[in-house]
């Protein structure tokens, strides 16, 4: 019988994930996009995880939450330790899958209507205001489209994750992670069924983004053709 326990953990880890990456990207998004200079040097800090190896993501993550960083001392005061844990595995994925909420959030906020916002000035509202009122509505395809991508990075994670997080069968193993385990054991057919079991969520998601998304342009053309 095929343990479910990869499923759940990769469940547990994605779900938090995507919840930072969903807070983090929009707000660094809305930092750079208003930053005047030096955007692209954040712009490539903030990209830089979408094209380094998981395995230096993962290896970077040993330096910064390790038992030997500020990070790890502070917390093995309290008895608790990111490697080798599920919450670990959770900050591996949070880093990978930002590029892509913060990327695709960033495009949707450059693509808004400047007179949209220099009006909303215009009229006294404040910063914290037309953010809230006018930049999230207009930019909210774009992030649910960002939200989407980085579930489906996170849910799929494997080298900094196996890094940090290590592969604890019932703990860290997540079902990227099960797959090489299974493949390492030999067992093709439980290999198979998680390879299978990605790829449906990853086709469901990404199916559910794309009927959203033609969702919205018929939307906005029928809007247009009324007016």
């Amino acid at each position: 019988m095929l343990d479910l326990s990869p499923l759940w953990i990769s469940l547990k880890v994605a779900l938090p994930a995507t919840i930072f990456t969903f807070v983090l990207g929009i707000c660094a998004a809305r930092t750079v996009v208003k930053l005047k200079h030096g955007q692209a040097v954040i712009d490539g800090l903030f990209t830089l995880p979408l094209v380094l190896p998981p395995t230096v993501v993962g290896f970077f993550l040993l330096l910064a939450f390790g038992k030997n960083s500020l990070v790890g001392q502070f917390f093995s005061q309290f008895g608790f330790s990111f490697i080798f844990s599920w919450q670990g595995a959770v900050i591996a994925s949070t880093v990978v899958s930002f590029p892509l909420m913060y990327r695709t959030v960033r495009g949707a906020f450059e693509q808004i209507n400047p007179e949209y916002l220099y009006a909303a000035r215009t009229l006294g509202m404040t910063e914290r205001k037309i953010f809230r009122k006018i930049m999230l509505p207009l930019a909210w395809p774009g992030i649910l489209a960002g939200t989407i991508l980085s579930f489906a990075r996170a849910l799929g994670e494997f080298g900094a994750t196996i890094m940090i997080a290590g592969n604890i069968p019932g703990k860290t193993q997540t079902m990227s992670v099960a797959v090489y385990t299974a493949v390492q054991a030999g067992d093709r057919e439980s290999a198979f069924l998680w390879v299978m079991i990605i790829v449906c969520f990853s086709f469901v998601m990404m199916l559910a983004m794309n009927f959203w998304t033609s969702f919205q342009v018929r939307l906005i053309r029928q809007k247009g053709a009324a007016k």
